[in-house]
């Protein structure tokens, strides 16, 4: 037996079941493996696993038992942990440094100088009176010519080599 009902409590009615269905689908969750949380990428016998809400990484091979996937070492946290330990090593050996010698001053450079090199006469930087400033001595025209005259004899051994190259190649030596 029929019911009859006019068009508009027929459209609540459909609307209502509409409502009704379409809340219970979107209540369900979808399983892990859906929507794309894992990302596989073939790597020699299996696959690389990547969790991507974590970031981890796993090695998916098939063996006599099936398939499984081990974690891969997060190499990332052992460089964290060390670089932590390094950081409060040196903390530690600042604070000691400190406490020995508390006018040393631990934050600049120490000069470089080689104590075991003889001391060759050097020509400091000449300071302009008032201004500040380094001026730094050019070099003389005989270091000129000594750096020119060096140059010169390199170039003209490089040009000796390959000739002689050239000639073994064209003799059949080569």
């Amino acid at each position: 037996m029929p019911i009859a009902m006019s068009p508009s409590k027929l459209s609540i009615a459909i609307a209502a079941i509409l409502i009704a269905s379409g809340g219970a689908a979107i209540a369900q969750t979808a399983p892990d493996t859906e929507n794309g949380r894992y990302a596989l990428s073939p790597a020699g016998d299996g696959f690389l696993r990547l969790d991507t809400r974590t970031g981890a990484v796993s090695t998916c091979t098939n063996s006599s038992a099936g398939w499984a996937c081990y974690m891969v070492p997060d190499e990332r946290a052992a460089l964290d942990t060390e670089i932590g330990r390094l950081q409060a090593d040196n903390d530690k050996l600042k604070g000691e440094l400190a406490a020995r010698a508390p006018s040393a001053k631990t934050d600049e450079a120490l000069p470089k100088s080689d104590q075991l090199k003889k001391a060759e006469p050097k020509t400091e930087p000449k300071v302009a009176e008032g201004e500040r400033k380094i001026e730094i001595p050019l070099p003389s025209d005989r270091d000129m010519d000594r750096m020119m005259s060096f140059l010169e004899r390199a170039w003209r051994r490089l040009i000796e080599m390959a000739n002689r190259v050239q000639r073994d190649v064209n003799g059949g030596k080569i």
